[in-house]
């Protein structure tokens, strides 16, 4: 007879790039026998994990001048309430945090209950929901082996585990990469987070129109584009000759990973991570509104270990991203060098290494 293994709460925030890697993670642990439940705020989206329960506690979202943030503090006050009263009838084992305001009202209750707590962070900046819980917590999950962001006196608590991604994406990485023909399709992916960018719905129609006719012949692009801008962009390509496919949300990317030539993105964390598991060149447009500029840390990383390009907001110009795509979309050997080095950088493991971690962290034994 097995004894019941004790739960594990997992809070998030709303976001892909908190919900993948609390995805991967409820999946490893589910994996080894272990009850998961989710904490998030009304924001949140259903869970895709079978056996995983979802429940929402009021968060804040911290807004300007003093009417926001003291809005703020009433709305944490009382989703730390409610959650300490989820973690009283749930009774964890422990309790990890991925980041976003959704998840500091649980956090927060968990470590006032003397529950074993962990957050992790997908950036190579601390986000600034785990900057507050950093001191509070037992342990740190980093992504990236250089974390900016830990106070000092809580490095101790740091192990690096990686960014976990969906088995899907893992499984991208069994299938190599083959960099295009002299004449045959470039394929081209092009993905802004899960709402799309509108700097890369301005841009990049143009960009594309503005290479030379051989490779504009040879394209085949799939661009991701923000609901409002949908209609633009499709009148953008409009006689183009170009073969588009547009779509406000891709739900199949694992699959798009595996046939891109090159993707163009954002560089928030769960997207380079995947980027790297899968083995995928990328050009890198970091969001220049993140608060910590933490996009651009995370894209470094793949720029020093040469597995993909970088272009700043302020230098995504029709000129520069023509000039630029039309160099790496005609140089296999440097898209197969790219695809090679961001492979190096992958962390198929994270998610099993994170499970390593939670499990350490109730210390429980289970005794058959």
């Amino acid at each position: 007879m097995t004894a019941a293994r004790s739960l594990v709460v997992l809070a998030a925030g709303g976001t892909g790039g908190h919900l993948f890697p609390a995805e991967a993670l409820a999946r490893a642990l589910v994996g080894r026998g272990r009850p998961v439940a989710l904490v998030t705020d009304k924001r949140g989206k259903e869970f895709p994990v079978a056996g995983v329960d979802t429940y929402r506690v009021r968060a804040g979202r911290l807004g300007g001048g003093l009417l926001g943030k003291v809005r703020f503090a009433l709305d944490l006050g009382r989703g730390i309430l409610e959650a300490r009263r989820l973690l009283g009838r749930l009774r964890p084992g422990a309790v990890v945090g991925f980041g976003g305001y959704p998840s500091m009202p649980t956090m927060v209750a968990a470590t006032s209950l003397k529950l074993p707590t962990l957050i992790h962070d997908q950036n190579a900046v601390l986000g600034r929901a785990n900057r507050m819980l950093a001191t509070r917590v037992r342990a740190i999950a980093t992504s990236f082996e250089r974390v900016s962001g830990v106070p000092a006196s809580d490095r101790s608590k740091i192990e690096r585990t990686g960014n976990p991604v969906r088995p899907a994406v893992v499984a991208v990485r069994d299938l190599p990469y083959v960099a295009p023909d002299a004449d045959g399709p470039v394929r081209l992916l092009i993905i802004g987070g899960s709402q799309g960018a509108r700097i890369l719905s301005r841009v990049v129609p143009e960009a594309l129109k503005a290479l030379p006719a051989a490779l504009k012949a040879r394209l085949v692009v799939s661009q991701q584009v923000r609901p409002e801008d949908l209609d633009a962009v499709e009148a953008a390509y409009r006689d183009s000759g170009l073969a588009i496919e547009t779509r406000r949300f891709f739900d199949d990317i694992p699959e798009r990973l595996a046939a891109a030539h090159l993707v163009l993105a954002r560089a928030g964390g769960s997207t380079t991570a995947e980027l790297t598991v899968a083995g995928r060149p990328a050009l890198l447009v970091p969001f220049a509104g993140a608060i910590a500029d933490e996009q651009t840390a995370n894209a470094r990383v793949l720029v020093e270990g040469g597995a993909a390009w970088l272009l700043s907001e302020a230098d995504f110009t029709v000129e520069r991203v023509a000039r630029l795509l039309g160099e790496i979309l005609t140089d296999g050997p440097a898209l197969a060098r790219a695809a090679a080095a961001a492979r190096a950088l992958g962390e198929p493991a994270a998610a099993e290494r994170l499970a390593d971690l939670v499990e350490r962290l109730t210390k429980e034994e289970d005794r058959p």
